[in-house]
């Protein structure tokens, strides 16, 4: 029936490789369908991945993106993703990296379309959806926010062919409070990605499964992921990996700031030191000393103590 066992060890579905594995699976189709149909909002009565091959497990693609890219029933295009690290953190946290990648390949994957001979308000739209375990748009209270192509005074719609899609995982404590029963179905799912590998919050997960077929679905599917012992085992080589790039990206931030504050305290040690010099030049030069013995005296050059003449 696809509820989680209580004492389960359950891998996180919000780990990039876990969730592709849920919707690519040759039995995922009506799991998949349904979450983007929860997403734009319409009955989804199709759907093709086109890309269901993961890489290989060793260290040189721990890295590789895992994306969802797949073609639904009138033809549009959607890539889902899963973002689960902070892809090189901007240091304001206004996390611009993430952003542009998403555009980045929103814009590839429309035009990628074939558009020969067809008229280019004809492509089909195209969505990037991306779901994050971290908050990306903290002044926003919303855990789903969405972005399309309109007027930047009036907000007029230019054109709905692409669309992106964010969904901050990290923004469900208010979903929570709500009764089962009432919950959407993508705040549904939304549960389900976030919180299904916790067992303090397993009862609600299980009370979520049952309301939903596609979601039994989802849930037998990781069950039978995170039993799989060689899943299991790349999933902790790549957290491994992970921690790992982490790790050494903090170091070096630290190791950056650190050198930076002793090159500050060097040139302001060195500021401090020609500014002493120069006052005691311009006191010489007030008692009319030669030039040379100013610069025997005080160690600047006769280019320096001739700028303090200036």
């Amino acid at each position: 029936m696809g509820l989680l066992p209580m004492d389960l060890d359950i891998l996180p579905p919000s780990d990039d490789r876990v969730f592709k594995l849920i919707l690519t699976s040759p039995y995922a189709k009506p799991v998949l369908m349904d979450l983007i149909s929860a997403i734009i909002k319409r009955a989804v009565t199709d759907v093709v991945v086109r890309n269901n091959e993961l890489p290989a497990g060793d260290k040189d693609e721990k890295a590789e993106r895992l994306d969802v890219n797949c073609r639904i029933d009138d033809g549009s295009q959607i890539d889902l993703e899963m973002q689960a690290s902070r892809i090189q953190e901007d240091a304001d946290g206004e996390h611009r990296n993430l952003k542009g990648k998403s555009i980045y390949y929103l814009c590839d994957l429309h035009s990628s379309q074939p558009s020969k001979g067809i008229p280019y308000d004809k492509l089909v739209r195209t969505y990037q959806v991306t779901f994050c375990s971290y908050t990306v748009f903290t002044n926003r209270k919303e855990y789903v926010n969405t972005f399309s192509l309109r007027h930047d005074k009036d907000n007029e719609l230019l054109s709905d062919a692409i669309g992106v899609i964010y969904v901050e995982l990290s923004k469900l404590d208010q979903i929570q409070k709500k009764p089962v029963n009432d919950l959407t179905d993508l705040e549904k799912w939304a549960e389900f990605l976030e919180y299904a590998d916790i067992p303090s919050q397993r009862e609600r997960v299980n009370k979520i499964i049952e309301t939903k077929e596609a979601l039994q679905m989802a849930g037998d599917l990781l069950m039978s992921i995170s039993q799989d012992e060689k899943e299991r085992a790349v999933f902790r080589s790549r957290r491994m990996y992970q921690t790992d790039m982490d790790s050494n990206m903090a170091t070096a931030m630290d190791r950056g700031r650190r050198e930076g504050r002793a090159e500050g305290r060097a040139e302001g040690e060195a500021k401090g030191r020609l500014e002493e010099k120069s006052a005691i030049a311009q006191n010489m030069m007030k008692r009319n000393r030669p030039i040379n013995e100013i610069i025997e005296d005080t160690g600047l050059t006769r280019e320096e103590v001739e700028k303090l003449r200036c």
